[in-house]
């Protein structure tokens, strides 16, 4: 399991390694596909679709398809009326094939869009400002720093559970340590990449900052993952990733992350 694990997380890495650093319509497409796949992981857990895609679950697929054309062709602006646009074509199915679904199926529809192709898309986003380059970067630095710091803090001192019921294993000294560690990673990243920045002045103090909030949210989205996989008596999300599980049990940090980066790089630098 192990070899298995580690094989794996080294191609997701090299994988991440190009895309994100091509940027353009390699990320682009490449988010977007990641979207779909990982919409379809929680429709099957929520019970939207089973082996077959069902008219609930396509009626998502192709809101997300329309949502990230409209960032393709930056129509940010019709955003909102897209969203809009997938509840009522939502709700349509949900009365036009009455009973066939359930109130709760048709929120984790539109949900399973905004939770996972939405907050993913902050990836391309973020990728597409200024110093975007470098600032994407901060995004798997904090979530994966954080993880890693934070499992190596709470395995040497970790003695308070932070969420006892949830995640046993996780502690509030391992959480202190993860969103350390992931500022100290934020400030020496900056220091090593500063000089390519456009940015004016030193932004150690920025990316460290940015890296701490980001640390402390992704601790909220892989806590959320797990309650949901609780909730529907689940192991993984799927097997897609060989000892990692599915595309939301590698990314859960990520997604929350990614537009916390986004927004707090836009405000602060």
């Amino acid at each position: 399991m192990f070899v298995t694990r580690l094989i794996s997380g080294i191609v997701l890495v090299v994988l991440a390694l190009i895309t994100i650093i091509s940027g353009g319509p390699v990320l682009f497409f490449t988010l977007m596909a990641v979207s779909l796949i990982g919409m379809r992981e929680l429709y099957r857990v929520m019970k939207v679709e089973d082996e077959t895609v069902s008219p609930l679950a396509l009626a998502g697929y192709l809101g997300a398809v329309g949502y990230y054309g409209l960032l393709y062709f930056r129509l940010e602006s019709y955003i909102m009326i897209e969203l809009i646009g997938v509840l009522v074509a939502l709700m349509f199915v949900y009365v036009f094939t009455y009973p066939r679904y359930r109130s709760e199926q048709v929120m984790a529809a539109f949900f399973g869009l905004a939770y996972v192709a939405v907050m993913l898309s902050y990836i391309y986003q973020t990728r597409n400002l200024a110093d975007g380059a470098f600032l994407v970067w901060l995004i798997f630095l904090c979530s994966w720093g954080c993880d890693t710091c934070a499992y190596c803090v709470g395995m040497l001192i970790g003695r308070h559970k932070m969420s006892p019921k949830l995640s046993p294993k996780k502690s509030v000294e391992g959480a202190v340590g993860g969103v350390a560690g992931a500022a100290i990673l934020g400030a020496v990243y900056a220091a090593v990449v500063g000089k390519h920045l456009q940015a004016a002045g030193s932004q150690i103090g920025a990316y460290a900052l940015l890296c701490a909030v980001g640390a402390l949210i992704s601790m909220v989205g892989d806590l959320a993952a797990s309650a949901i996989k609780r909730n529907h008596d689940v192991k993984d999300y799927g097997t897609l990733i060989p000892g990692h599980g599915g595309i939301l049990d590698r990314f859960d940090s990520v997604i929350f992350t990614a537009p916390v980066i986004y927004f707090l790089a836009t405000l602060v630098i």
